[in-house]
């Protein structure tokens, strides 16, 4: 009789058991239902408000790109000094549709993303790129303290593609220890310095990822030596660097 109990105990709680994992297959398959339907609605959403006016106001804000560019090449005075070796560079505009070949310039520097910052040896070419994507940077000279600022409080390695925090000197001895770079120190000093192994350390740094400064930016459409954001602050870069940092 006990046994006769014991097995049909055991069958109920086998028939529970079935019905639970039914029970949760069924969610886990409801969730993933609901998930791709979401996915669906918002690519749909996408395509329905992609109408033809849009793609035209996309080709002439490309367009309308690429012949600004050519003005301010045009217009570009070449100047023989420089006040710096070192420039910082930040790109101040991400979502406008830009022109490929502007676009090229910004991922040549590194600048994908807005507000992400490069270090660029200051050279007359480089200069000369600069002002062709003006609008979408700022950039100017910085000073010993807004180096160290960059890459003790925002410095990342790059390591086969992976964002390797700058907190122990082991990572950057490894990849510049051949070049007699061996801790954060001596990162600031190359840099600073824009030394022999200037390009092998900033290459070494991912770009700065910044933070929107508490003001924003309010006048992109002008430079700002006429009251804007864009363009070649020089030595007030520094003011910009401490507000992002």
């Amino acid at each position: 009789m006990a046994e006769n109990e014991e097995q049909q105990l055991n069958y109920v709680e086998e028939t529970i058991l079935k019905k639970r994992k039914n029970s949760e297959d069924w969610a886990i398959r409801r969730r993933q239902q609901l998930l791709e339907r979401q996915w669906k609605i918002k690519a749909d959403k996408k395509l329905a408000f992609k109408r033809p006016e849009d793609y035209i106001k996309e080709y002439r804000s490309k367009e309308l790109d690429l012949v600004k560019m050519k003005q301010r090449v045009k217009r570009r005075k070449t100047s023989s000094t420089l006040s710096s070796r070192l420039l910082f560079v930040i790109r101040i505009q991400g979502k406008k549709p830009v022109h490929p070949q502007i676009q090229k310039i910004l991922m040549s520097f590194g600048l994908k993303r807005k507000f992400s910052g490069v270090f660029l040896k200051a050279t007359e070419g480089t200069l000369a790129m600069l002002e062709k994507v003006e609008p979408y940077v700022t950039y100017g000279y910085p000073n010993l303290k807004s180096v160290r600022d960059l890459i003790y409080k925002k410095g990342l390695a790059k390591l086969e593609k992976d964002k390797v925090p700058l907190t122990d000197n082991n990572v950057i001895e490894q990849a510049l220890g051949k070049y007699g770079i061996l801790c954060l120190e001596d990162m600031v000093h190359e840099i600073f310095s824009v030394g022999r192994h200037f390009k092998d350390a900033s290459q070494f740094l991912w770009p700065f990822a910044l933070g929107r400064p508490d003001s924003g930016f309010e006048g992109k459409k002008n430079t700002f030596k006429n009251g804007g954001d864009s363009g070649n602050r020089e030595e007030h870069i520094n003011e910009l660097i401490a507000k992002m940092t």
